[in-house]
């Protein structure tokens, strides 16, 4: 993507000079038919006759005001359809299509450098290091606050017909559920191996037809969650079922706990029992939040945390951040953001904008840009602008989700890292949070847009962060709902050059035909004018020409 402005001139110059190829091909034709047009068909062509004013005239004057208004019209119709067609493909896509089969296709036979060869094998090795991070940094995550798919995000679609969850996104928990809740000795026991085949079905009704199968065989902790995530409609009953699952769950994971230095089968099982047991307490914790019991929550997310401290897979502590805002607890969450905010842990927008909130409430009471821009910013809010432009260059989405510049929709169960998904699941929870504290919201408003001054641009490298990755975009399109959401890109794509053209192109040629029609002699007299000046030059070679060689070579020249 950084390479491609450097070849920008190679699609323009193969456009224009398309342009002029054609149109010089249709006045070389129009020019020849006119030397033959009704009585003046010539059998001996003269060296007279290239390059004469009088020919010229007599080509010129065979030319109707129909002529000039249909070569315009149909010029600007070939332009407009043109226009629409680089639209649509540059909406869809994100690029203009001529540009990127100039890039792809015609450089190579213009004398571009094959990036394959061994002379840039150096370069290609650093390009691959430099892009690393941005690879990994792309890596798609399990929304740490996600919903739960039958008591919210099913009844969102009974009540607005629309589906907020994508395929892709569902297709993708599935994943997540073969790995967290399965393992090879499933075969082993009846309620497992129904349950491995249930986690596998894509149709909802057929995975909790299994679940109840296998709740006839045997209390399995597995099959209450599906039941609590798919099949219950409120809260109330999800946390009914999880707290049976508890039950299953714990007596499971006892009994591999003894087991699992017999061997490689009993292991896998008790790693398999072990997060079936933290995923079940991380949704009942979620439930209490939901239902109100916030503090109840928090021991919860806390306990769990001692107990399993190394399972950060499931980002306990970004739930535990926002029932401790919910709170109003900051001195716990600044204890929170102090472990985890940590240089050498991945960084994420609940993090980085918790930190930014704290910081903004030092001052944001108080905050004034026109007091701060006659005095100058103090050091705490110094500090507090700081902290918003770390997590603005972290994830820009974020801010036009705050301060409602943009509607927000339900958070997908899978998010992208510094991704406008990323955003709208942060902002879906924590927007009550900033709203909360006075003035938050304001000071964020004016100073957010500051960031993007400091961020070098077209982002080769980042300022406090590693540059931002440019395959956000095609991965929040399958993450999102794209039928009734607008991904928000950044950096934000400015419109082709070619499209601008064409759409001037496209324009002038229709005025050309308005003028035309209105103004026939006038235009023409224009016309006239134009073509005159444009063959001026070659007028005055070929003169020179005739005035060098001798008139017989010329004449055998023609006839040739």
């Amino acid at each position: 993507m950084l390479e491609q402005p450097k070849f920008s001139m190679v699609w323009l110059w193969t456009y224009f000079w398309t342009i002029w190829y054609f149109v010089m091909l249709f006045m070389i034709y129009v020019y020849r038919f006119s030397l033959n047009y009704k009585d003046h068909l010539i059998t001996a062509p003269s060296p007279a006759m290239f390059g004469t004013e009088s020919s010229l005239s007599m080509f010129l004057n065979t030319l109707t005001p129909k002529f000039y208004v249909a070569l315009t019209g149909t010029s600007s119709l070939i332009s407009g359809l043109i226009l629409i067609f680089e639209w649509w493909y540059f909406r869809k896509y994100g690029t203009s299509f001529i540009e990127q089969v100039s890039v792809s296709h015609l450089r190579p036979l213009l004398g571009g450098v094959d990036t394959s060869s061994p002379n840039n094998s150096n370069t290609s090795n650093g390009d691959a290091d430099s892009n690393r991070q941005s690879v990994s940094e792309c890596k798609v995550w399990r929304n740490p606050l996600n919903l739960f798919r039958g008591a919210e995000y099913n009844r969102y679609t009974w009540v607005t017909g629309r589906e907020p969850l994508t395929y892709y996104d569902m297709n993708l928990s599935a994943q997540d559920h073969q790995t967290f809740f399965t393992c090879d000795s499933d075969h082993l026991r009846p309620a497992d191996a129904i349950m491995q085949k249930a986690w596998r079905e894509r149709n909802p009704q057929a995975r909790i037809s299994a679940a109840h199968e296998a709740l006839e065989l045997e209390d399995c902790a597995t099959a209450y969650i599906l039941l609590a995530e798919e099949e219950a409609t409120t809260i109330v009953d999800a946390e009914k079922l999880f707290k049976q699952a508890l039950k299953a769950g714990e007596g499971c994971y006892r009994r591999s706990q003894q087991l699992q230095h017999h061997g490689s089968q009993y292991e896998a099982q008790h790693r398999r029992d072990t997060n079936v047991l933290v995923y079940i307490k991380r949704r009942l914790s979620m439930c209490s939040r939901k239902l109100g019991r916030t503090r109840e929550a928090v021991k919860m997310m806390r306990d769990l945390m001692k107990e399993f401290p190394l399972l950060s897979m499931f980002n306990i502590h970004e739930n535990l951040l926002e029932s401790l805002l919910e709170l109003q607890n900051y001195a716990d969450v600044q204890a929170v953001l102090a472990k985890y905010d940590d240089i050498s842990l991945p960084k994420s927008a609940t993090i980085c904008y918790t930190a930014a909130l704290l910081k903004a409430r030092a001052v944001s009471d108080k905050f004034s840009p026109e007091a701060a821009s006659r005095r100058g910013l103090s050091t705490a809010e110094m500090n507090a602008v700081e902290a918003i432009h770390r997590a603005v260059e972290f994830n820009p989405h974020v801010p036009r989700y705050l301060l409602e510049m943009k509607s927000l929709i339900l958070p997908p169960e899978h998010i992208l890292k510094r991704g406008d998904s990323e955003a709208i699941a942060y902002a879906f929870f924590h927007l009550q949070h900033w709203k909360r504290v006075e003035g938050a919201l304001n000071l964020l408003h004016c100073t957010w847009e500051g960031t993007f001054r400091m961020i070098p641009y077209p982002l080769e490298k980042g300022h406090l962060f590693y540059p931002y990755p440019i395959c956000t975009e095609t991965a929040d399109r399958e993450l999102l709902p794209t039928v009734f959401h607008e991904v928000s890109v950044y950096p934000k794509k400015e419109l082709p050059f070619f499209i601008l053209f064409t759409a001037g192109l496209c324009s002038f040629t229709a005025m050309l035909a308005l003028l035309t029609h209105q103004f026939p002699e006038l235009m023409g007299v224009f016309a006239k004018a134009f073509l005159s000046t444009l063959f001026a030059p070659l007028n005055f070679i070929m003169e020179k020409v005739e005035s060098i060689l001798p008139s017989s070579l010329w004449h055998q020249l023609t006839r040739i």
